[in-house]
């Protein structure tokens, strides 16, 4: 077997090797002009879920029940697109997003509000941008799991100077509707998302415990970099163990130890991750994901697959696609 080790960059960060492949792209996005009172249901969906306040203040239902308040200027993602409401006030009457008639203004970009719903009594309200995201990264990725319901932009402003930047610049793009208006909005929500993240992974992730802890681990670090960069290669015990440079033995137990569990299981996860994202967002194949990931039969990689993540692979791509559609 080669040992693929050299392969792998080296930055002296593990977890900065690891995000440097991570990106959110946007798919669907909305400008939404709502006359109050008004509230929208937003369902979980598999995607993660960015919204941008561009005039006057709303309230936020978050995925706990608990009702936040949003001001003009605020930007707000949910990256595991958790079921949410935005309303007027807590408790206005909210209607399922996918009720509203959408109009669209360019590709992907859509125009939709509820003054088909409204009477003579009701007032100009929140002007807001939406957009429904998908990482490329597995749902169950660590990282992922990691991440707050809900992360603003206001919380990492101080952190991050090119926010503010781009709040103003979304703000004159969604209240000012010139040409090409719903085009720049979408990049600029794609970038600003990203930029969340990435100043929120730079603070430290919100918490220096679990699987945080044991990638900024000098030793395991460089062995979980390893995996999730090539989680298609034959990696074992031993070939583990010679990256950081200890005994099959040694290595296994400080692994366990500071992972909770073992160096096959956790390598197993992650390909399996790996493999869902094959199969859903790229299209692949079984039999070519099974090839891919070196295992002799599709049977074999189907009993793996379907241990870890739940369901069979031949089931799992319909599944998928429904909740999106749904979503």
């Amino acid at each position: 077997m080669l040992d693929h080790s050299s392969k792998i960059p080296v930055t002296g960060d593990p977890l900065t090797d690891i995000l440097r492949g991570l990106r959110l792209d946007g798919v669907e996005y909305g400008r939404c002009e709502m006359k109050e009172p008004w509230g929208i249901q937003f369902p979980a969906q598999p995607g993660a879920r960015f919204h941008f306040v561009g005039r006057k203040g709303c309230w936020l239902k978050q995925p706990s029940g608990e009702w936040v308040e949003l001001n003009a200027g605020d930007a707000v993602l949910l990256p595991r697109g958790e079921a949410h409401v935005l309303a007027s006030e807590p408790g206005a009457k909210a209607w399922p997003i996918h009720g509203y008639e959408l109009e669209e203004v360019c590709k992907d970009v859509y125009c939709t509000s509820n003054a088909e719903m409204c009477d003579k009594n009701c007032q100009p309200g929140t002007l807001l941008f939406c957009a429904a995201m998908y990482f490329n990264l597995d749902g169950l990725h660590p990282l992922l799991g990691m991440m707050p319901d809900v992360m603003r932009s206001h919380e990492l402003e101080a952190y991050e100077p090119g926010i503010p930047h781009l709040l103003e610049s979304m703000a004159r793009e969604v209240t000012m509707e010139r040409v090409g208006s719903g085009g720049i909005l979408a990049r600029l929500a794609d970038v600003l998302a990203a930029t969340v993240i990435r100043s929120w992974v730079e603070r430290g992730c919100g918490d220096s415990s679990g699987w945080i802890a044991a990638v900024r681990d000098r030793d395991i670090g460089r062995v979980l970099a390893a995996i999730h960069l090539e989680p298609d290669h034959d990696w074992t015990v031993e070939s583990l163990a010679r990256m950081m440079g200890a005994s099959r033995s040694g290595f296994a137990e400080r692994f366990a130890t500071i992972v909770g569990e073992t160096p096959a299981k956790y390598v197993t996860q992650v390909r399996m991750h790996q493999a869902r994202q094959w199969l859903v967002r790229d299209r692949m194949k079984i039999s070519v994901v099974a090839a891919r990931l070196g295992y002799e039969s599709d049977a074999a990689f189907s009993r793996a697959f379907k241990r870890v993540i739940g369901s069979a692979p031949s089931h799992l791509r319909a599944e998928e696609q429904a909740d999106i559609r749904q979503g």
